[in-house]
């Protein structure tokens, strides 16, 4: 991966998860349960690695803090 690309991918990345993050506060505002149904799908959630760097924990673990960062945005 070219610096760029790295570069281009990491912005993408970071502008994905701060519109994800939004609408989950959004919907869960509006429509309440949104987090708690999140949160009970996180078991079937993994990691697609087909080599050693696959981590279905490090995965989940991601997801778990941005819907505990949903949360206390909306208690904020």
């Amino acid at each position: 991966m070219t610096d760029d690309t790295a570069i281009r991918t990491r912005q993408r990345e970071i502008a994905t998860e701060h519109l994800l993050f939004k609408l989950m506060e959004y919907v869960e505002e509006r429509h309440p349960g949104l987090l708690d149904y999140m949160e009970r799908s996180l078991d079937h959630l993994g990691d697609p690695a087909g080599d050693g760097s696959k981590d279905d924990d490090a995965v989940r673990a991601i997801a778990r803090r941005m819907i505990v960062g949903a949360r206390a945005e909306r208690k904020g």
